[in-house]
């Protein structure tokens, strides 16, 4: 790999990117290794967000990488249309182990995009199985985030992300988000305020009858719109409300999943089981890209009850890939080998104390945390929501710390491998940052 700055950056349109301010003054990775990446001048770079909250096992992990490189010469890419290879199968089993077999069945994608499209698209047509084709609307939340294409930006709430695009997917209503700095600030874990807003889905029951509802998709923790933990109570009574008018219930993992609650899933922190639950990330350890939808095996049923044929017109040309199986199977073992959910759980204490170790510093309004992630949001500048994150950001890579922000939110998501010294180091940073922002 070229390992040199790039004698030119013109043509690569970066995804959501400030081009022209990237460009004028780049930031540069050319390797990784365990909790570090090194850019283009020699620099070593902690990272506190695995990656895009996607390493959950650290950079350049040698199992990966040897399962990886021996597919590559084995079986570069076999198709999975009418067709399939053995590491399909093989994963598909383990992750069914890994949820403890609470769901049947998962289909490939490779994103959490195509994923939650993937789900959205599951759950119509489930209904349409089961001859109530009427049930056609998907109610998201406000402030959620389920990816960029056109469902998942339908379901989602995050004004930017939505505004350019036109009207949208139509019969799609939102749920009201849950973050409430003047009861909530500095909460460790589950807030105590607003189980209450589950209710909210009453009101749209009400207002739409249930007969029209197709599905509910929420993160159980918002991860992208800047760490908003759910309140004590409201995912349990979510699922009352669904399950009581027959409405699916998914919930988008994409971020929690693969153990950043220090438990496989979101699903299992929280003690609360959807129908459909999204994935990508963590499951290849960011290696290969690759998605998938897990579902309850009475949802594959309903489709397998119909006459033979293609049960679902639906599918990726590189759904299972080879590469990204084998990956996948290799980051399991990882999991069960190594011990990184209790690693995990072992470091949540220190690092949930370190994180709020940070209140009382200049611009800090808030601070929220659960499991190995952390929010903490700083007072905008009048006029330039977002300005004074993006200084954090661009100050604490040239210290050699990376971190990720939105809006005025910086968000927190290291490798699970991280031990004490890591954490000090990330926040010895990152304090050092906020005590000199403007």
């Amino acid at each position: 790999m070229n390992e040199t700055r790039p004698a030119s950056m013109s043509s690569f349109w970066m995804p959501f990117t400030n081009n022209r301010d990237f460009k004028a003054s780049p930031r540069l990775l050319v390797s990784a290794q365990g909790m570090y990446y090194k850019d283009v001048d020699g620099n070593t770079i902690l990272d506190g967000t695995a990656g895009l909250w996607c390493v959950p096992l650290g950079h350049a992990q040698p199992k990966i990488v040897a399962a990886v490189s021996q597919m590559v010469g084995q079986l570069d890419f076999a198709p999975t249309f009418q067709m399939g290879h053995p590491a399909a199968f093989d994963l598909a089993e383990q992750l069914m182990d890994y949820t403890n077999h609470k769901f049947g069945h998962v289909f490939y994608t490779n994103s959490g995009s195509e994923a939650v499209d993937t789900a959205l698209k599951i759950a119509l047509a489930y209904h349409k199985a089961r001859g109530e084709g009427g049930r056609t609307r998907l109610i998201g939340r406000e402030r959620g985030y389920h990816g960029v294409g056109f469902g998942g930006l339908s379901v989602g709430g995050i004004g930017p992300n939505r505004k350019s695009f036109g009207p949208l997917l139509p019969g799609v209503d939102h749920l009201p988000h849950t973050h409430n700095l003047l009861k909530n600030a500095f909460s460790r874990g589950e807030p105590d305020f607003g189980v209450e807003l589950a209710d909210e889905l009453e009101r749209l029951v009400t207002l739409h009858d249930a007969s029209t509802i197709a599905a509910v998709i929420i993160e159980p923790v918002s991860g992208s719109t800047g760490v908003l933990v759910p309140p004590k109570g409201y995912l349990k009574r979510l699922r009352e409300i669904c399950d009581k008018h027959g409405i699916l219930l998914i919930f988008d993992e994409v971020i929690t999943g693969f153990g950043r609650l220090t438990k496989p899933f979101a699903a299992d922190y929280f003690e609360v089981e959807p129908d459909l639950m999204t994935t990508a990330k963590g499951i290849t350890n960011g290696t290969v890209p690759m998605g998938a939808v897990f579902s309850k095996r009475f949802i594959h049923d309903a489709f397998m009850d119909a006459p033979a044929g293609i049960e679902l017109f639906h599918g990726y040309t590189y759904s299972g890939h080879p590469l990204a199986c084998a990956a996948g199977i290799a980051t399991l073992q990882i999991f069960r080998e190594e011990g990184i959910l209790e690693h995990a759980a072992a470091m949540q204490p220190y690092w949930e104390d370190a994180v709020h170790s940070l209140r009382g510093l200049p611009h800090v309004i808030d601070i929220r945390s659960v499991g190995l992630v952390a929010g903490i949001e700083l007072e905008s500048i009048p006029g330039k929501v977002g300005a004074r994150a993006y200084a954090a950001f661009k100050k604490a890579f040239a210290d050699g710390l990376l971190i990720r922000t939105t809006g005025d939110i910086i968000a927190l998501s290291p490798p699970l491998v991280l031990e004490k010294t890591h954490i000090d180091e990330l926040f010895g940073k990152l304090r050092d940052v906020l005590k000199n922002l403007d």
